[in-house]
């Protein structure tokens, strides 16, 4: 079976990016695909290379980029989203005038589109947070 995945909260103010994450690694563990990770709204924090966690905490954002990496997995942000929220790659630092990007390993910035195309190619489309 093949999953799309959507997550609308950051990493840190609510259960749903761990809970994606867990099942998203559940999904892969039982020999299912994944077409993309979708994040939208306050999901876009999940993508920025500046979260820096306690050392005692789990790295959320890192745990997105080595998952990407490990089981080549298609972690996109809104570009919309992404830019309410001050994250941006090298393309959109440039374009908008910023002096650096901080999109964290792993992770690219594209439309809504996106997330369309990802319905369509998966049998489901599972959301977590509002």
């Amino acid at each position: 079976m093949k999953f799309g995945i959507l997550v609308n909260e950051g990493p840190y103010t609510h259960q749903a990016a761990d809970t994606a994450y867990q099942f998203a690694l559940a999904v892969i563990n039982k020999g299912h695909e994944i077409t993309r990770v979708f994040f939208y709204h306050d999901g876009v924090n999940n993508g920025t290379r500046l979260t820096t966690p306690p050392q005692d905490d789990r790295n959320i954002v890192s745990r997105w980029s080595e998952f990407a990496n490990t089981h080549n997995i298609d972690l996109v942000i809104c570009v919309a989203a992404a830019q309410r929220r001050g994250i941006c790659d090298s393309g959109e630092s440039k374009r908008n005038g910023k002096d650096t990007d901080n999109i964290a390993p792993g992770f690219r910035i594209s439309g809504l589109g996106q997330l369309i195309e990802a319905s369509i190619l998966s049998d489901r489309l599972v959301v977590f947070g509002d």
